[in-house]
């Protein structure tokens, strides 16, 4: 019995963080097919009744439904540095100085978001708009 323990400890390590990924795997792709499945009745129903059928979403072909910002990736290290930065402070068991690190990669992160992501995010909705007016903008589809 004693030497079941480090063998059923060893295979929870390994089976379980591989289980995570593969079941977020399945079910982004049960989702995006679910998606695919409901615009494509909605397309035939549009055709069906003549009216304009809706273009293809842009999400559902990358799976992306929104624009990356570098502000949360910043907050997250940010706040990760400060903490261990703090506990390091409180408890002499770890040297303060490995807090610095995920500390400046927050403030980077800060900085560029500070920078150039607030233009970037401007110019991505901007564009976002413009595909959106000329998408309805445009006639009836013709069959």
């Amino acid at each position: 019995m004693n030497d079941l323990v480090p063998l059923v400890a060893i295979m929870f390590g390994v089976g379980v963080p591989l289980s995570i990924p593969i079941l977020w795997i399945a079910l982004n792709y049960k989702k995006r097919r679910r998606l695919m499945e409901l615009h494509h009745a909605e397309r035939m129903a549009a055709i069906e009744r003549g009216m304009e059928v809706p273009p293809l979403p842009l999400e559902l072909i990358d799976g992306r439904s929104r624009r990356r910002s570098s502000l949360l990736p910043g907050l997250v290290w940010f706040f990760i540095g400060v903490a261990v930065v703090s506990a390091s402070l409180i408890g002499d068991d770890l040297p303060g100085f490995w807090g610095l690190v995920p500390l400046g990669i927050g403030v980077a992160y800060l900085i560029y978001y500070a920078v150039e992501g607030r233009h970037l995010e401007a110019r991505q909705n901007e564009q976002e708009t413009r595909e959106r007016n000329s998408r309805y903008s445009q006639g009836p589809a013709t069959l």
